[in-house]
């Protein structure tokens, strides 16, 4: 159970809901009522669809490659963590993702659904997740339910974007979301750990 816990408060601090809504609300400001539900629901299964296909060819990508393993627990947990640091010292997910919209016609794919919600973050942390060397079947079954789940809430936090950013502000979004790199730099570190003592030990 407490797995579980731990997966579910990873994967929500790498995708990140809270954080996204800046980002879809600046997107969409230009989209009625009707057209930004729309929005919100489809850049929730274009991020989950992207995120299920990790899950199901990462791993054989990365074999394929013939990358060991360890190197892949360390690499992987070396890209979370700089992907971490940003959350926590940068502009922050909202400000950085903000700034990449160029196109508002576009936005349900980029940046809304690919990178704020399917970020390379979350990526990586779904095939870390869901290594075939690791975790069963059983497992992985429930962490891709686990992301789902997520992905959920940020689908029903987007339908419900104007209100939440009215009640906390931007600048609260932000502290959430730096506090979210702690928790996400806390299990890359934990990853690089275990990959270094498999490499030397194991």
């Amino acid at each position: 159970m407490l797995e579980f816990i731990n997966t579910f408060f990873l994967l929500f601090a790498v995708i990140d809901p809270l954080g996204t809504v800046p980002v879809f609300l600046s997107a969409t400001r230009n989209f009625d009522a009707g057209e930004k539900r729309a929005i919100a629901l489809r850049s929730s299964i274009i991020a989950a669809i992207i995120l299920i296909f990790f899950i199901v060819v990462g791993q054989l990508i990365i074999e394929g490659m013939d990358v060991s393993l360890d190197a892949f627990q360390i690499s992987g947990g070396i890209i979370l963590f700089l992907f971490a640091l940003t959350m926590i010292f940068g502009e922050g997910k909202p400000e950085n993702e903000i700034q990449m919209i160029k196109d508002y016609k576009h936005v349900t794919v980029f940046p809304i659904a690919m990178p704020s919600i399917a970020s390379p973050g979350a990526i990586m942390a779904v095939v870390l997740l869901t290594d075939n060397h690791i975790y069963g079947i059983g497992q992985q079954v429930i962490t891709t339910a686990i992301m789902l789940f997520v992905i959920g809430i940020t689908a029903g936090l987007l339908l419900v974007a104007r209100y939440i950013q009215s009640w906390i502000g931007e600048q609260g979004i932000t502290i959430i979301s730096k506090v979210m790199g702690l928790i996400l730099a806390s299990y890359a570190t934990q990853s690089i750990l275990s990959g270094l003592k498999s490499f030397f030990i194991g």
